[in-house]
């Protein structure tokens, strides 16, 4: 696959900002973020350009130096090169390839810190936006019977099965836009807050009684329209953490 890349410098006052900016650039096709590179297949640039453009130019504190077509040649494997395993909790270890989700960003780390609280023997988790399937192989390190990941990238979903082969447990990934239909016990979030919003009903739909949906990926001034979305499909509120300007909140089927 060919590739475009830009090259981006950012001049943030908080690190959450950068954080926002590459979520939004990824939003829009960006699939490898390395220092000030942006990587896109060109496909996607093409299609992309002026939503991009207009998305760089349009936030204060960013700018686009430059953008040049990558050279034909296997750059994916020199970025995995510079990018070693990831060493969590439990003995779990992630190649994060280009998926986002290695584990040390402050929402993944927040859905870890919460798993590793949590007995789930016996129970059936969607690991929704699975990225490298760090979420799902915790779920499985903390008992879970079975685990359903689904991403809208079949470059994370087959990152996931590496994953989760690495890991020596067996996960269900799959590539889809939507939560697949079923009856889970605990649901795993973490993606853009708009998707949240529409997917709400699905989480709610798809609890098993007395089930939690856990979400994250998004900030503080998001949380008041999430909560209002999850109390109009029966999710009660059960807490709220936050890490840096990050936010994860649970709910619980009624």
């Amino acid at each position: 696959m060919r590739y475009h890349v830009l090259h981006i410098e950012t001049r943030f006052g908080e690190e959450w900002q950068k954080d926002l900016f590459d979520q939004q650039l990824c939003d829009l096709g960006v699939d490898t973020i390395d220092g000030g590179d942006y990587y896109i297949p060109s496909t996607v640039w093409e299609t992309q350009m002026a939503n991009l453009t207009s998305q760089i130019s349009n936030t204060e504190g960013a700018e686009l130096l430059s953008v040049e077509a990558c050279p034909d040649e296997n750059w994916n494997a020199a970025w995995e090169a510079e990018h070693p395993i990831q060493e969590l909790p439990m003995g779990v270890r992630i190649i994060p390839h280009c998926a986002f989700g290695a584990g040390h960003h402050e929402t993944t780390g927040m859905l870890i810190d919460a798993l590793m609280t949590r007995d789930l023997s016996g129970q059936t988790v969607l690991d929704n936006g699975c990225g490298t399937g760090v979420l799902g192989i915790m779920a499985m390190r903390r008992g879970a019977q079975r685990v359903i990941a689904v991403d809208i990238d079949d470059k994370s979903v087959e990152n996931t099965r590496e994953n989760a082969a690495l890991n020596q447990v067996t996960i269900d990934a799959r590539l889809g836009d939507t939560p697949p239909e079923g009856q889970y016990d605990l649901i795993l979030s973490n993606i853009h807050r708009n998707i949240l919003i529409l997917q709400m009903p699905l989480y709610a739909r798809y609890l098993r009684p007395g089930g939690e949906v856990w979400i994250s990926g998004f900030l503080a001034e998001d949380c008041p329209p999430l909560i209002e979305a999850a109390a109009g499909v029966g999710l009660r509120f059960v807490q709220k953490n936050s890490r840096e300007a990050w936010q994860m909140i649970q709910f619980r089927s009624q």
